[in-house]
């Protein structure tokens, strides 16, 4: 045998050395941590998704924006924040959320008759706002339908105008689902557009049937 040679041809082959402690340790590290804010990430979104659940239901039923509406907006804001910063990976985890803060800022905006705010108005990222925005077409449809659950056709009519406006808005944007699952609400939205059209046309030809027939009766 050769002097300095590291092994005879008799020494067992030796095992090549494996992932370093240090770094397993690192990997534990960070799983641990992420588990940690993926589970403040669940508790911000219930949060947010409860409110605007019930802010919502209070906006239909008084037809008037109230104080909650502004605390949807703060934790909608704070959450897309939050996500920026300590979230990335793990943004599916708050998009239901984000979407009905959204939804519920938009409402708001429709009862009071203002320009709906924009993505950067209400600090979040634009694919949530288009899914939120393609939710509030259906919110602006009961409110059609209880303006002409008063026989309010003039109201029903401008809210009808309203959905047809956003529906073209949503219809504006052709983008690949790998992006945002955007087709599923324009194709919502464009259903119920037309449904909601069809009624308020029959709505029109009932009232004018009932308008004209005590004179056609007095002939």
């Amino acid at each position: 045998m050769t002097n300095g040679s590291p092994s005879s041809g008799n020494d067992p082959p030796r095992a090549p050395p494996g992932v370093p402690e240090e770094s397993l340790a690192s990997i534990e590290a960070h799983l641990r941590q992420r588990e940690l804010r993926r589970e403040e990430l669940y508790q911000r979104a219930r949060r947010l998704r409860r409110l605007a659940q019930s802010t919502m239901s209070r906006l239909h039923a008084d037809h008037a924006v109230s104080p909650a509406v502004a605390e949807v907006r703060r934790e909608l804001a704070e959450l897309a924040d939050w996500l920026r910063r300590e979230g990335r990976g793990d943004e599916g985890l708050a998009m239901d959320a984000l979407q009905e803060g959204i939804e519920g800022v938009l409402l708001a905006a429709v009862l009071q008759g203002t320009e709906l705010p924009g993505p950067n108005d209400l600090g979040v990222d634009p694919e949530p706002y288009l899914l939120g925005l393609g939710d509030v077409v259906g919110e602006v449809r009961r409110l059609v339908l209880d303006r002409l659950a008063r026989d309010d056709l003039a109201g029903a009519q401008s809210y009808l105008a309203l959905m047809d406006s956003l529906t073209r808005d949503l219809l504006r944007f052709d983008t690949t689902r790998a992006i945002v699952q955007l087709k599923p609400k324009q194709d919502s939205a464009r259903s119920l557009l037309e449904r909601t059209r069809g009624e308020v046309v029959m709505a029109r030809l009932h009232l004018k049937a009932h308008s004209s027939g005590p004179s056609r009766e007095g002939r």
